[in-house]
């Protein structure tokens, strides 16, 4: 029996009662178990993170987009991050080597069923991507749910990959992937210079000759500016290198780095990779994790 991580985000970070529905939602599907559930206000998003078996993992997705659709009007939401859709990002994520197909196959699934059950315009990206000009997610989302709203029915290169070129009146659309893990990090700059965190994107970002394997943008928080990125193979770009990358930029501006955060869950090895340069011990490894090799022992029983 293969396990798919899911890891949808939804347009709602301040609304306890609508967060806690939606998670219900996916929660109620046999077999599903909820592993993580992260807010932000300013952002106004919820990430959450769910694991299960290949045959309910897109039933408990379409549960969350069905609940988010209800709860959720896109017409009134506002927040630092992108969005075009209540259920703004659907991806299912393989935990064996090999079970891409299959979660190639329950984003199919999921977007063909949002579009004809839910009235919501799907978008595949990434793995599940029907065209190159579908596989980076910015380009799918692009200009938010208000630019999409009025070019998805007059701009052929927007339509749907399932559904009519229409957005639902308060629910927008939905991007459904498959995608290897990755990390979502976020730097935070002591400066209220939104020009500055963009500008220090635009040069970690892979797409404009950054590191690779990093997606990046500048963002304007309530009291200070954001480097948010996606880390798409922590196994080419690590937190470690990302986070210095922003740093020694922000230095030579004159600015300092305030914190860091780490938004969902992470894997275990990108953890220890941080442990090697912190402690300066090249040779560590997982299998010296006390947890890890519980885990291990429990699994061989």
């Amino acid at each position: 029996m293969s396990l798919i991580e899911c890891v949808p985000n939804f347009s709602e970070g301040r609304r306890a009662a609508v967060i806690d529905e939606i998670v219900a939602a996916i929660a109620a599907v046999p077999r599903v178990r909820v592993l993580d559930r992260q807010s932000d206000a300013v952002h106004n998003r919820s990430v959450v993170t769910f694991v299960a078996p290949v045959e309910a993992v897109a039933e408990a997705a379409l549960a969350g987009i069905a609940a988010a659709s209800r709860l959720i009007d896109l017409n009134v939401h506002r927040g630092a991050h992108p969005r075009f859709g209540a259920a703004d990002v659907v991806p299912f994520v393989p935990l064996h080597d090999g079970d891409m197909p299959l979660c190639v196959a329950a984003a199919e699934t999921v977007a063909r069923r949002a579009a004809t059950e839910l009235d919501i315009p799907a978008y595949l990206y990434e793995e599940a991507a029907r065209s190159p000009e579908r596989r980076n997610l910015a380009d799918v989302r692009r200009g938010g749910f208000e630019e999409l709203r009025e070019s998805i029915a007059a701009d052929p290169e927007r339509a749907p990959d399932f559904g009519a070129a229409r957005v639902h009146p308060t629910a927008g659309a939905v991007a459904v992937g498959a995608r290897r893990p990755l990390i979502a990090y976020n730097v935070n700059l002591e400066s209220d210079d939104v020009e500055l965190a963009r500008g220090i994107a635009g040069q970690i970002r892979e797409r404009d000759g950054g590191l690779p394997n990093v997606k990046a943008m500048g963002l304007a928080l309530e009291d200070c500016v954001q480097v948010s990125m996606n880390l798409t193979d922590y196994r080419v770009t690590s937190m470690v290198v990302a986070l210095e990358a922003v740093r020694s930029r922000a230095a030579a501006a004159g600015v300092y780095v305030r914190e860091s955060e780490v938004v969902g869950l992470v894997p275990e090895e990108a953890l220890v990779d941080v442990a090697r340069v912190a402690l300066l011990a090249g040779g560590l490894s997982r299998d010296q994790v006390l947890e890890a090799r519980v885990l291990d022992a429990v699994l061989e029983t």
